[in-house]
């Protein structure tokens, strides 16, 4: 068989070795891997009529050209944001435009386009690698009756279906060792430290990294904060800290009691602004709240470059293997999953059936802004 993989939305580290899991395995059973270049981007850009438009899009794998990507972060395939399914016109290659004047601001679904460059390409089935939008659309392509089965990376680990998500672990690390670094600094000036975390509709990243490094409080996407209440207890914080610093974090799809999350840019082909900016501005209303100078750092793309840790490097090898296990039965339409602690399958549907969220009620003190883990027995070993 010939299949298709790729990598779409943002890189996370543990990426390169789940595609090399996967071409080492479809080699050694006979398949003939092909690596899809940015996403699913390169399905809409691909011509059939243009045989320059192969290399570009696509690209041929083997067991050496995948020999050493293990070794490093992101995704050596590329990535990108791209929805076929909703493409505004300026977005669009030049030989799918339809004659005629176009709305530029109505988006055009290609995805009739997208089946015909895998049918061109002979591809008899794709391994998609991405989170809630990129398996959104695989979940659109098996509709349509593609075969597919997806697997889960996001380094939120919001991905709706499965416990635990390709990126996540290296996210946290990063997070926890940043955090303590960081702690140098505020407690030399005396500071109340405010570190931002990526997390859009779960606060996981900041709760989990907050629990770990052991900071006063955390602030996280499902509870909306009291800015007033939150600078009372920083304060407070503070003054039993022998170093007379204070550390918090806040993820950054947070927001403000009756206020708003803060995005900027234009929304990309998923609906989705850039967020970001949360703890700047938490950090100057507290300093305005507090008359103490705090200190924000939004750690942004570093929580996800570099060599994943051997926890992302051990899932994204048997998520690998868990997909082939599925190919080898003729099991597709299927999403691979760590549910309890183990590998299983479930709907390729699964990501756009729900959204995942913090447990608040079991693992957040909503009163003290304060993960709430007094209890662990019994609890899956992420707490989520």
């Amino acid at each position: 068989m010939r299949i298709g993989i790729l990598t779409g939305g943002g890189d996370v580290p543990g990426l390169n070795p789940c595609i090399k899991a996967l071409v080492y395995r479809a080699v050694d059973e006979g398949h003939e891997p092909v690596g899809i270049r940015r996403g699913w981007q390169g399905l809409l850009f691909y011509n059939p009529d243009d045989p320059e438009s192969r290399d570009r899009c696509t690209m041929s794998l083997d067991k050496l050209k995948v020999r050493t990507i293990d070794r490093t972060g992101g995704t050596f395939l590329h990535t990108s944001r791209t929805n076929p399914g909703r493409v505004l016109p300026r977005q669009a290659p030049d030989f799918l435009l339809p004659e005629g004047e176009l709305d530029p601001d109505q988006p055009l679904d290609f995805t009739d386009h997208v089946l015909r460059a895998l049918e061109d390409l002979k591809i008899d089935v794709l391994i998609p690698i991405g989170g809630e939008d990129t398996l959104g659309y695989g979940a659109r392509i098996h509709r349509e009756g593609f075969p597919i089965i997806s697997i889960p990376k996001t380094m939120d680990n919001d991905v709706f279906g499965t416990d635990f998500c390709i990126g996540f672990s290296t996210a946290i690390t990063r997070s926890v060792q940043f955090i303590h670094q960081l702690r140098s600094t505020a407690g030399s000036h005396e500071r109340i430290g405010v570190v931002e975390l990526f997390g859009r509709h779960s606060g996981e990243t900041s709760l989990i990294s907050a629990y770990l490094s052991g900071v006063d409080r955390a602030i996280i996407s499902e509870v909306p904060f009291d800015i007033e209440k939150l600078a009372e207890l920083l304060l407070r914080d503070r003054e039993a800290n022998p170093s007379h610093y204070a550390m918090m974090t806040i993820s950054e799809g947070a927001r403000e009691i009756g206020g708003e999350v803060v995005q900027t840019g234009v929304a990309d082909s998923y609906g989705h602004k850039k967020l970001g900016g949360i703890g700047a501005v938490t950090a100057k209303k507290l300093e305005e709240l507090t008359g103490v100078k705090t200190m924000c750092q939004e750690l942004a793309y570093l929580m996800r470059s570099g060599a994943p840790d051997a926890l992302d490097v051990m899932v994204a090898v048997n998520y690998a293997n868990t997909a082939m296990d599925l190919l080898a039965i003729g099991k597709t339409g299927r999403m691979v999953a760590l549910r309890d602690g183990r590998y299983t399958d479930v709907s390729a549907e699964s990501p756009v059936l729900g959204v995942k969220h913090v447990d608040v009620r079991a693992l957040y003190d909503v009163d003290s802004y304060r993960p709430k883990v007094w209890h662990v027995l019994s609890k899956p070993m992420f707490l989520y």
